[in-house]
């Protein structure tokens, strides 16, 4: 750091307030070393390898540091996030996509379990059993109103075939 760089951000309130170690709120407490001003000039560990392909924020120059080591992206609901990163996190059009990839992802992953044979047993991967046994009342108030739902869509696709004929 040049010696004037401090000089340099001056105009900005509040800025070099944590230089004294008197004025520190701990200063009392805490042991000073002077580690705390010696580590601006760590040596960066290297970084986690991309093994995979890693969506990332388009506000940032590239991938964190570190970083989960995910499934990559595949099918319908990979093409909808990759589209969903190219918008800023402050945008519908990165959330709203994702919530959309995450149903879609698991319709995926029931089809993909269907066609090795595993038939999945959505109600005991949903919570069933805990939900029937700490929420039935909630439990049976979902069930009624999807089966009056699809009752409802069946109805109506009967009633428009018929009405086409």
């Amino acid at each position: 750091m040049e010696p004037n760089a401090s000089n340099a951000y001056s105009h900005i309130k509040g800025w070099g307030v944590d230089a004294d170690p008197k004025n520190e709120p701990t200063y009392p407490m805490k042991h000073y070393t002077g580690d705390d001003h010696r580590r601006l000039d760590w040596v960066r560990p290297p970084k986690q390898p991309e093994n995979v392909e890693i969506l990332h924020s388009n506000e940032r120059p590239s991938v964190s540091a570190v970083f989960g080591t995910p499934l990559p992206p595949s099918g319908l609901s990979g093409a909808i996030r990759r589209r969903a990163f190219k918008y800023s996190e402050s945008s519908f059009n990165h959330w709203l996509p994702l919530l959309l990839a995450d149903r879609i992802n698991v319709i995926e992953g029931v089809l993909a379990d269907l066609s090795r044979g595993h038939i999945p047993n959505v109600f005991a991967e949903k919570g069933g059993k805990a939900a029937w046994k700490h929420d039935r009342k909630g439990v049976v108030t979902r069930m009624v109103v999807g089966t009056a739902l699809v009752a409802g869509v069946l109805a109506a696709l009967i009633i428009r075939k018929r009405g086409s004929r």
